[in-house]
Formats: C-alpha cells, structure tokens, sequence
C-alpha cells in the first residue's frame, strides 16, 4: 500500500437496534473528536425540566454529527415536553465516550433504565494511486467497525432482553472496596509487609555501626596520655 494514499472514507449507516421507540427520541451520535460536554448539555436538555450546565465552558455552535446542541436548546426553552428516552451510539474510538457520556447522564438523572446493543458497521476505504500514471487501478476496502448503541429510558423496560441495566446505586460496592483496603489484603498489604521488613533491616544495619563507633570509643579511651605514667 506504500503506492496509494486513502482519499475518503464512507461509514454505510446503520439502523437503530431499538424498534418502537417514539419519534421524538433524540439520537446523539458520538465521534471521536466529539466534545462530552457539547454531547451532554444536549442530551440533559431533552432529559431535565431545567439541565444544570455542563463541564467546562460554553462553546460555538457544534458540528451536525454532536446533536445541534445550540439549536435544540433554544427549541427546549420554548417550552417543548420533555422526552423519555435518549440513545448514545459510537463506532470505533468513539465508543468509550459514548460510555462515559452515558454514565454521566445515569448520574446525573437518577432510576434510567438502560439496554446496550453491540453491533457491527460496514466502513468503506477507497485508496487512490499516487502515480495516476503508474497504471495503478483505486482500490475500495470494506472494514467492519464495532458499534455500540446505548438506550437511556425513564419508564422500566424488558428485563429479559441481553443487555439490559436496571437503575441502581454503587454505594455498596464503594464501601465493600473501602473496607478491603482498611483490612490490608490483597496487594496493599503485601507493599505495607515489604516496607516493614526494609525498616527493620535499616535498623539492624544502624545498631551495627552504633556498635563499632563505640568499640573505636573504647580503644581510644585505653591508650596513654601524654605526660602520664
């Protein structure tokens, strides 16, 4: 492939995994030069009767692809109804921000019910020669892409579905990991027993040259003074 160079790329869409969902559910695609807090001040703005302010600070009008946060908020002030539902999708580097963006809008909005699909998207490469006139034909190379489509939802739904999260709370488990490391197994332990035994062996080293200094003490004491019998 040294002899080509990639002119464009073309990611086939894909259908939304969630049959039945209303109309008016927002669709937030994440990429990854998308910014979490353009993604969440639109999302918090169809989910919160009054959306708190993102991270960070505000800036311009995001591309298309981040939502049209600038426009569905002026729509949002106007009075519009507040919506259920919210789905995040990403495919490839884009999928761990699509994650933290759901985790944050979990937080955020408290007993969301969520269901998380993984699928697969066709991406499209057409590498085009360097040399037009090397005789050299452009090639298309068809990849697929992993995607994760992230539903949030107010209203419970089917539990026996794969991929299925009820809301909870992670107070439980915070605690249970607190109260490991204050017991001192696991590795933490083992580092505090290592630090003990390299305390102790600088403590036998100083004894010893305490001793020495004062055996050096003692056979200075017993030569003779000068002018002394």
């Amino acid at each position: 492939m040294e002899n080509y160079s990639k002119a464009r790329t073309v990611e086939q869409p894909s259908v939304c995994p969630f049959p039945g969902l209303p109309a008016d559910t927002p669709e937030v695609r994440v990429k990854d030069g998308s910014k979490i807090r353009n993604l969440l001040r639109y999302a918090l703005s169809r989910m919160e009767a009054k959306p708190r302010a993102a991270a960070g600070e505000e800036e311009g009008r995001p591309p298309p692809e981040e939502g049209g946060v600038a426009e569905e908020g002026n729509k949002e002030a106007s009075g519009r109804p507040l919506c259920r539902h919210v789905v995040f999708t990403a495919s490839g580097k884009g999928v761990s921000k699509a994650i933290t963006c759901a985790e944050i809008v979990k937080r955020r909005v408290k007993g969301l019910h969520q269901v998380t699909k993984l699928l697969y998207s066709a991406v499209e490469e057409v590498w085009e020669p360097l040399e037009p006139d090397a005789g050299l034909d452009s090639l298309t190379v068809s990849r697929n892409l992993p995607t994760i489509w992230i539903l949030l939802c107010r209203e419970p739904l089917d539990c026996s579905q794969d991929g299925y999260q009820a809301p909870g709370r992670y107070d439980a488990l915070w605690a249970q990991s607190a109260s490991r490391e204050e017991g001192g197994g696991g590795f933490t332990g083992q580092k505090a027993g290592h630090r003990r035994k390299r305390g102790g062996g600088g403590g036998g080293s100083s004894s010893s040259r305490g001793g020495k200094g004062a055996g050096r003490q003692t056979g200075r004491s017993k030569e003779p003074i000068k002018g002394q019998s």
